[in-house]
Order: C-alpha cells, then sequence, then structure tokens
C-alpha cells in the first residue's frame, strides 16, 4: 500500500509601481474575505495603518497588529503571540492573513499562517527590496532559534505576492544595500544580465529611482520564481539560491540575529564561498574580483573588518558543525564557477573556511597545491 501526497501550488506574482495598483491586486486576491494583517510596528507607522484603512474603505473587514521589528524578534515567542492573537480574531480558515513587511514578517507570518488552523492562506506584501525579491518567494518560512538559523520552520507557499516597488523609497541606504545582496546572489548563480545591469545601474538603485527598483525587482522575481519551480521543496536543483548562506548564516547565529542583516552575512558569505572556489582553481581570479568589486561598491562587506561587528572565528566555525550536525553530517557549499554556474561542494573543509573567512581584501589568492 502507497500513500501519495504530492502538491503543486501555483500563485500570480505582481509587482506595481504605486499603492493604488496594488490595492487593486489585493482586492482581487482577497475576493471580499475577511483579513487579519500582520506588520511590525515600524512597517505599521510608514505603510501597513495606511494600507489597513484603504482596504477597509473598500470594504473588507480587516483587523491588524504589529510586533517589534527586527531579526530577533524572528522568533517562537513572537509566532506563539501571533498565534494567540488570530486565536482572539474572527479569522476563518478561508479567510486571508496578509503579511506586510520585511524579511522578519514574511518569513514568522508565513510559518504562523502555516501553523494556524493546520494551515490557512496567505499573502505577502514585501516592503523591504530583500523582502521583494527574495523572502516573499517560494514559500520557505521559519523563525530562528538560538541553536540556528530559521531552525524551526516549513515550506508553505504564499496564496499571491503584491510588491509595490514605491515603499522602497521609504528604505535607508543600508537596507537597500542589504536587498541588492540577494539580487547579486540571483545574478551569480542564474543571470549573468542581472548581474551586469546591477554593475551598470547600482547608483540608480540605492537611490530607489521606480523605473530602475522595477526593472531590478522584475529580473530578479523571474530568476527567483524559475528555480523554485524546479524544485520546490529544496531537494536539489533549488540549492544554488544558497549560494552565500552557509557562512552567512553562521555569522547571523553567532552574532546573535540583528547586529550583521542578513543581506549583509549574505553578501560576506559569498565573497567567501568565491574565495573558496577561486582557491580550488573552479573560479578565475578575474570573476571573483569582479564580484568581491561590485559587492564593495555598494558597501556590502566582503572582509572581516567590513563586518558591523566583530565576530569570533572559532564560534563561526562552531555554529558551522552545528548546521552540518542538524543536517545529519553534510555542509553543503555553493561556489561559483562562473556567472551563471555553480556547482555543490561537499566536503569543504575547516582549514578552507576558516582561510576564507580570515582572507584580506587585497591578498592574492593563489592556488596551492
Amino acid at each position: 500500500m502507497t500513500a501519495t501526497a504530492d502538491r503543486h501550488d501555483g500563485y500570480s506574482v505582481s509587482v506595481c509601481r504605486d499603492e493604488r495598483a496594488a490595492v487593486e491586486r489585493l482586492r482581487e486576491e482577497i475576493d471580499g474575505r475577511r483579513v487579519a494583517l500582520i506588520t511590525d510596528r515600524t512597517v505599521a507607522r510608514l505603510h501597513a495603518s495606511r494600507l489597513a484603512m484603504t482596504l477597509a474603505d473598500n470594504g473588507l473587514d480587516v483587523t491588524t497588529t504589529a510586533f517589534p521589528a527586527g531579526e530577533a524578534n524572528k522568533s517562537l515567542a513572537t509566532a506563539t503571540s501571533l498565534l494567540d492573537w488570530l486565536a482572539g480574531t474572527s479569522l476563518a480558515r478561508r479567510d486571508i492573513v496578509l503579511a506586510v513587511g520585511g524579511g522578519v514578517v514574511i518569513d514568522t507570518v508565513g510559518w504562523v499562517a502555516s501553523a494556524y488552523m493546520r494551515g490557512v492562506p496567505y499573502i505577502n506584501v514585501p516592503t523591504t527590496l530583500l523582502a521583494h525579491v527574495d523572502a516573499a518567494l517560494g514559500g520557505k518560512v521559519a523563525v530562528d532559534h538560538p541553536t540556528a538559523k530559521n531552525l524551526v520552520g516549513a515550506f508553505y507557499q504564499p496564496k499571491g505576492v503584491v510588491s509595490n516597488v514605491g515603499y522602497l523609497r521609504t528604505l535607508d541606504a543600508r537596507q537597500l544595500r542589504a536587498g541588492l545582496a540577494e539580487v547579486i546572489k540571483k545574478g551569480v548563480i542564474a543571470s549573468p544580465e542581472l548581474f551586469e545591469f546591477i554593475e551598470n545601474r547600482y547608483d540608480d538603485i540605492l537611490a530607489a529611482d521606480p523605473q530602475t527598483t522595477a526593472f531590478l525587482v522584475h529580473g530578479a522575481t523571474a530568476v527567483k520564481c524559475h528555480l523554485v519551480a524546479r524544485d520546490p521543496y529544496e531537494r536539489d536543483l533549488r540549492r544554488p539560491l544558497n549560494f552565500g548562506h552557509t557562512i552567512g548564516h553562521a555569522v547571523e547565529t553567532v552574532t546573535g540575529y540583528g547586529p550583521v542583516l542578513h543581506g549583509e552575512a549574505v553578501a560576506f558569505g559569498m565573497a567567501c564561498a568565491a574565495r573558496i572556489a577561486e582557491r580550488r582553481g573552479l573560479l578565475d581570479r578575474r570573476t571573483r574580483t569582479r564580484l568581491t568589486d561590485l559587492l564593495t561598491a555598494v558597501g556590502l562587506p566582503v572582509v572581516l573588518d567590513d563586518l558591523p561587528v566583530r565576530i569570533d572565528l572559532s564560534e563561526t566555525v562552531g555554529a558551522l558543525r552545528q548546521i552540518r550536525k542538524i543536517r545529519d553530517g553534510g555542509l553543503r557549499f555553493v561556489l561559483p564557477v562562473a556567472l551563471g554556474e555553480t556547482v555543490i561542494a561537499d566536503d569543504v573543509t575547516d582549514r578552507e573556511i576558516r582561510a576564507a573567512i580570515t582572507a584580506e581584501a587585497d591578498r592574492p589568492w593563489l592556488r596551492t597545491g
């Protein structure tokens, strides 16, 4: 006897230039159902309170709540408080949870939606660049744990994603840079054209020029949707999206989820992975330098001294060992071979990791026998 449970989820992704267009798409997706809008306190003040009122003015039943902003609040404690809040609302199983915010909100709310009533529909409304191009897409939802980042989570796809690139104008420069790290990542793993676009237009991107950011979000969204469609449960083909995340997640863990933004940690992790690839003879020095030069040009960290806080090397390697343990002894690195091409390596040693983390910006990485 065999039980099967294959599931194929599809959902619309809309990239809008302004809130009016976003509201129209949301009304279509919500289709008259009750809405529980969840955000953080910063986004509530900037966007979500106004969005909730606009939806209510359009005849929708909207209940809202907000939790404190920041990666430190992407936690089981926050998720539990949100589940308690939902239990006190009139939300029914076919109603809509609306996640309005950056990666912390979207990851946390998505996991809460996956658990409440064994799964209620949710729609992502990203407000940061990182959320537009990464967190809102793909259904990887989770909260952090002191042991490891994203330790408690699920694969649970949204009902839809409605992006308003106009929200990006309220982001500070650091948040824009952090989000841009995830787009650079997508350029390295799957789209040399996207990488070159960022090289040529990063000043306009960091100025949040609407036309430029709309093109950027469209391009990055297309890359991620393509990779997710090939491997929705990250069994193998989707793994290139983890480029930079192996060391990046360890950095976030040892710094306590907050002092180093996710995009900053990923940028540092990409630089480290590129150095490992170069030292192994997989990546030529020109391409590795092209990557680190772009990361540096947009203000992202590529060496230890660039990080906003100091990290302990032994603790970071120890965090990687813990990740290896969680993954049943495996620690897979995504290593770039060329722009648009990567390989997966499961034999990277602690020595290679230490050398990559402690490398100096201008020290040539020569192949060693």
